[in-house]
C-alpha cells in the first residue's frame, strides 16, 4: 500500500475507476450483508429463541429478555466502533473489517451451538448475551470501514450512488435471512423446526464468512488512505483527535443529534418494529409475517441507491429531513391502519367455519398434573383463520387455584390473513421501508465527507453506531413495553404508544438537522 497505488487509481479513465469500483462495492458489500445476515437472523427468531433461552413460565417476560439480549448487541456497537475505527485509522481499512467479519461469524455460529435454557439453565442466556456483545463489537467496526473504504474509491459528484450499495446491505441482510428461515420452516416439519431446525440458519452462515473472507483478504487498501500512509499523515491517536479536538467532535454530535439518531429510529421501526408489531401486537401467524415482511423489503430496497444517486444531485441535507418529517406524520395512521385491517367484528363466520379441540398433556414438573390445550380454530367468509390455544394447568382435583380462583389460562393467538389483507399490509410496510431508504440512502456519503481522511473511520463510526445501536437498537424493546404498559393501563390506542419513542427521538433530529446541517456535498480528499 503506498503512494504509487494511490497514483495509478487517480491516473485512471472514468471506465475503469467504474470497474475498480464495482469490485470494490461488491466485496465490501457481500462481506457487510453477511454481517447484517448474522446480526438479525437473532432478531428474526426472537420469538423462537425467547423459548428456547429463557424461562418458559412466563412468555411476555421471556420475549421481553430475547429483546433486550438483541438491544444488547446494538447497545455495544459503539464501543466497537471506538476499537475498530482506532484500529482502521492507523493499520487500515482493509485489515480492520478481515478482522470484524470473522468475530461475527463465529459469533453468529456458535449462538446456533448452545444448549436450551432446559439443558443448562442460566448459563443459556448468558452465553448468548456474550456471543451477542461480541456481534455488536464486530459490527461496530464493520459498517465504518466498508462505508469509509466504498467512499473513498468513489468520484466525488457520484459518492451518494456508490455509497448507497452498502447502504442496501442491511436490508438485503434481513431480506436473505427471513428466506433462509422460511425455507428452514417448509422443509422441515414445525416439530423439528422448534426442535432444532431453529439452529440451521446460524451454522449457515460460516460458510458465508468463509468465502467473504478469501474475497476480501485480496483486495487493496483504499487509495486515500494508501496516500495518506505513505506521506506519514495518518493519525497516531484517532481517538485523541476525534473527540479531544473540539472542532471535529462538534462535528461528531451534529452527525449524532443532526442525523444518525433520527436515521437509527426510522431505520429500526420501519423493518424491526414493523415485524414484532404484526407477530405480537396483531398476532398474524409467524410464516405470513416473515413473507410480508420479505415482500415488502425486496420491493423497497432498490430506493436505497436511488436515494443515494439522488442526494448527489440535490444534496443529502434535503432527502433526509423529507425522509423524517414524513416518518413522523405518518406513523400512527400507518399504525393505526395496520392494527385495523384485521377487524374481526366485521366479518362473518363461515359455515361450519368454527372447529373445537381438546388436548391434555402430562405436566412436564408435576408427574401428577396435566396440562390441557383447548384449541380452537374460525375460519370466516373472507378467507380469514383464527387459531386460538388456552391452555389450563389441570391437577387431579380440578383446575389449579391460585389465591381463591382458578388459575388464568395461557392464551396464544395465530391470525392467517387473507390475501387482500396480506398485500395492504405489504403496502403499508413498504411505504415504512421508503422512509427508511430516504434516511439511510445518503447517509454513509453524508458522514464520510464529515471528517478528513486521518480520522475518517473514528469520527464517522460513532455518531453512526451510537444513533442507530443505542437509539435505534433500544427501539424494540422501548416500543414493546410502552405497547404493554399502555394496554394494562386500558388506554384505547395501546397499540400505537409504542410508536412514542421514535416519533420524538426522530422529532429531535429533525430540529438539530434543519437548523445546523448544511446541504451541501463535501469534498473528502485532504
Amino acid at each position: 500500500m503506498s503512494e504509487q497505488h494511490h497514483d495509478v487509481y487517480e491516473n485512471m479513465t472514468d471506465k475503469q475507476k467504474n470497474r475498480t469500483i464495482w469490485s470494490v462495492i461488491t466485496a465490501s458489500s457481500l462481506g457487510t450483508l453477511i454481517e447484517w445476515y448474522d446480526f438479525y437472523i437473532f432478531g428474526s427468531l426472537a420469538v423462537v429463541l425467547a423459548t428456547k433461552f429463557f424461562p418458559a413460565d412466563n412468555p411476555t417476560a421471556a420475549f421481553l429478555s430475547t429483546l433486550a439480549t438483541f438491544a444488547a448487541g446494538f447497545v455495544v456497537r459503539p464501543f466497537g466502533a471506538l476499537f475498530f475505527g482506532r484500529l482502521g485509522d492507523i493499520i487500515g481499512r482493509k485489515y480492520t473489517f478481515l478482522v470484524t467479519l470473522l468475530i461475527m461469524g463465529f459469533s453468529t455460529f456458535l449462538i446456533g451451538c448452545i444448549p436450551g435454557y432446559e439443558t443448562i439453565g442460566f448459563m443459556a442466556p448468558v452465553l448468548v448475551l456474550i456471543l451477542r456483545l461480541l456481534q455488536g463489537l464486530a459490527l461496530g467496526g464493520e459498517y465504518g470501514g466498508a462505508a469509509t473504504y466504498v467512499a473513498e474509491y468513489s468520484q466525488p459528484h457520484r459518492r451518494g450512488y456508490w455509497t448507497s450499495w452498502i447502504q442496501t446491505t442491511a436490508t438485503a441482510g434481513l431480506f436473505i435471512s427471513l428466506i433462509v428461515i422460511l425455507i428452514t420452516k417448509n422443509t422441515l416439519s414445525a416439530e423439528d423446526f422448534d426442535s432444532w431446525g431453529w439452529r440451521v440458519p446460524f451454522w449457515i452462515s460460516i460458510l458465508m464468512v468463509g468465502v467473504s473472507y478469501f474475497i476480501r483478504k485480496n483486495m487493496k487498501e483504499s487509495p486515500l488512505f494508501a496516500k495518506a500512509k505513505s506521506e506519514g499523515k495518518t493519525s497516531k491517536n484517532p481517538l485523541k483527535e476525534s473527540f479531544g479536538n473540539k472542532f471535529n467532535f462538534k462535528f461528531v454530535l451534529l452527525a449524532l443529534f443532526g442525523a444518525a439518531m433520527g436515521q437509527g429510529v426510522i431505520w429500526y421501526t420501519g423493518q424491526f418494529y414493523a415485524m414484532s408489531f404484526l407477530q405480537k401486537v396483531m398476532n398474524i401467524n409467524s410464516m405470513q409475517v416473515d413473507y410480508l415482511m420479505a415482500t415488502a423489503l425486496l420491493m423497497g430496497t432498490p430506493f436505497f441507491v436511488f436515494f443515494g444517486w439522488l442526494s448527489d444531485k440535490i444534496g443529502r441535507k434535503a432527502i433526509m429531513m423529507t425522509g423524517m418529517l414524513v416518518a413522523i406524520l405518518a406513523y400512527r395512521p400507518i399504525y393505526d391502519a395496520m392494527y385495523k385491517s384485521v377487524n374481526i367484528e366485521a366479518k362473518t363466520v363461515a359455515s361450519e367455519g368454527i372447529k373445537e379441540t381438546r388436548i391434555a398433556a402430562i405436566h412436564k414438573t408435576i408427574a401428577t398434573d396435566s396440562l390441557v390445550t383447548f384449541h380452537k380454530e374460525t375460519t370466516y367468509t373472507d378467507g380469514t383463520l383464527i387459531k386460538k390455544d388456552s391452555i389450563v394447568h389441570w391437577s387431579a382435583a380440578g383446575p389449579v387455584m391460585k389465591d381463591g380462583k382458578a388459575e388464568e389460562p395461557k392464551v396464544s393467538t395465530s391470525i392467517t390473513l387473507n390475501d387482500d389483507t396480506r398485500w395492504y399490509l405489504v403496502f403499508l410496510v413498504f411505504i415504512q421501508v421508503i422512509f427508511v431508504t430516504m434516511v439511510y440512502g445518503p447517509i454513509a456519503a453524508f458522514l464520510v465527507e464529515m471528517f478528513p481522511v486521518r480520522i475518517r473511520y473514528t469520527s464517522m463510526s460513532l455518531p453512526y453506531h451510537i444513533g442507530n445501536g443505542v437509539f435505534g437498537g433500544l427501539l424494540p424493546a422501548v416500543a414493546t413495553y410502552l405497547v404493554t404498559s399502555g394496554k394494562d393501563a386500558g388506554h384505547a390506542t395501546w397499540y400505537l404508544e409504542g410508536l412514542w419513542y421514535p416519533i420524538g427521538v426522530a422529532a429531535v433530529c429533525l430540529v438539530i438537522g434543519l437548523i445546523y446541517l448544511k446541504n451541501k456535498n463535501n469534498n473528502i480528499h485532504d
